[in-house]
């Protein structure tokens, strides 16, 4: 993507983000438009920068074969090689950071297209479950907090032995970025209808823990499919405004 274009689609965003006038009372379906806005066109703009931070990291990966071909004929020092070994870290480093914020962003967009469903939904009994089209929601009574992760952790690891796919944990800057108040919150990427889905919800119900599982942001958008542990995000411009709005 151009410069320019990338500073126009992040200056979008930090306006959709930007608090509302002081006094006046939110439009909960323009905020939860905005933010579904706002959450697309940063996936869109690291999308388009992705490719270029990969070309950059196989750059940097064939500078660094080169430099170790040269440092085995005495040709450069070892300082030289590790300037190049550096080089390669930063630049995966980059790509690994911005392939989750395109996760992050896919499932704060999966979270705001859903918002109006959230709203629809009759108040929910201790420990009911309710689905509708694209979410599950279980209103826990039982307390959370990022501190009983080690344990969630523990139970998934030796159910499915592999690690938890924790996709966002508590606030992060792209939540900074977009509004949402992510604090004490964890999303897990598990498609709610997959295996690890259903065992992670199975989980959380038998502790009155409670979630919201997306199943998608809209039609050919399933990457935004997650599972979201804790009470819904707060929606910052909202905590603003005259109430506190469920952002997911």
């Amino acid at each position: 993507m151009r410069p320019r274009r990338l500073l126009a689609n992040v200056a979008l965003i930090a306006a959709l983000a930007a608090p509302a006038a002081a006094g006046a009372p939110p439009d909960l379906e323009e905020l939860h438009a905005e933010q579904a806005a706002a959450a697309r066109h940063y996936r869109e703009s690291l999308e388009a920068l992705l490719p270029f931070q990969e070309a950059a990291a196989e750059r940097a990966a064939a500078r660094l074969t080169r430099d170790r071909e040269l440092l085995a004929q005495g040709a450069i020092a070892a300082a030289q090689v590790a300037g190049s070994e550096r080089a390669l870290e930063a630049a995966r480093a980059a790509v690994s950071r911005t392939r989750g914020e395109i996760a992050e962003a896919a499932a704060l967009a999966t979270e705001a297209e859903a918002a109006r469903e959230l709203a629809a939904l009759p108040p929910t009994e201790p420990g009911q479950v309710q689905a509708g089209p694209t979410l599950i929601r279980h209103d826990g009574r039982a307390g959370w907090s990022l501190a009983q992760l080690p344990a969630l952790e523990s139970f998934f690891s030796a159910r499915f032995r592999r690690a938890l796919p924790i996709s966002a944990l508590g606030q992060t800057p792209v939540h900074d970025r977009l509004g949402f108040d992510h604090r004490e919150a964890l999303d897990v990427a598990v498609h709610p209808d997959s295996p690890e889905g259903r065992a992670l919800m199975d989980y959380l119900r038998a502790r009155s823990i409670p979630f919201l599982a997306f199943r998608t942001a809209q039609p050919g958008m399933a990457t935004g499919a997650h599972v979201h542990v804790g009470r819904p995000s707060l929606h910052q411009r909202s905590e603003r405004g005259s109430r506190a709005v469920p952002a997911a």
